[in-house]
């Protein structure tokens, strides 16, 4: 197995259990948000949002192009608004179709890859960090997805919905 293929294969299941979990929302629970202590907690509809537009595509495809799909570049995907600030899915289907597109960009930009460079280009996140090769970028914006599906089933959770561990790891 190569490391393109290990990429490929994790986003694609990660991909598909966040599909699962956002099938378990309503409409009607959009403006949700945990009743917890603490602050910049998001709506689902904001974390559904989140995960279908900003779970990994735009990076995968900036990492491997520079093309970071902002007029701004790279300098402006390193600004993060506040958690109030960030937009809401207006239905779950739209965030269904948007995690869709986001699914076929990053899998679409994977395929271009050479395995050569997976480990030989080296870079820094806009947003800081160490250098890193070209797959632990990749590898860590899958995570970044695979983190909000983790953070999406624990919400389902505290809303009472029936979710236990298979419906996390999509077993």
């Amino acid at each position: 197995m190569t490391l393109k293929q290990v990429l490929t294969e994790e986003a694609e299941r990660t991909y598909a259990v966040t599909a699962r979990l956002i099938g378990r929302v309503s409409d009607a629970e959009l403006a949700w948000k945990p009743a917890a202590s603490g602050t910049e907690w998001m709506s689902l509809g904001q974390l559904l949002m989140h995960c279908a537009t900003c779970g990994c595509g735009m990076a995968v495809r900036g990492f491997i192009t520079d093309d970071w799909g902002v007029p701004g570049g790279a300098a402006e995907v390193a600004q993060l608004p506040p958690a109030s600030a960030l937009p809401s899915a207006r239905s779950v289907g739209q965030a269904l179709a948007l995690l869709e597109e986001d699914r076929r960009l990053t899998l679409d930009n994977l395929a271009t890859v050479r395995e050569d460079d997976l480990l030989a280009r080296r870079s820094s996140a806009p947003w800081g960090g160490p250098v890193e090769s070209l797959f632990q970028h990749l590898l860590h914006m899958i995570a970044h997805l695979a983190q909000h599906k983790g953070q999406l089933f624990y919400y389902l959770k505290l809303m009472g919905k029936d979710v236990a561990t298979p419906d996390l790891w999509g077993t």
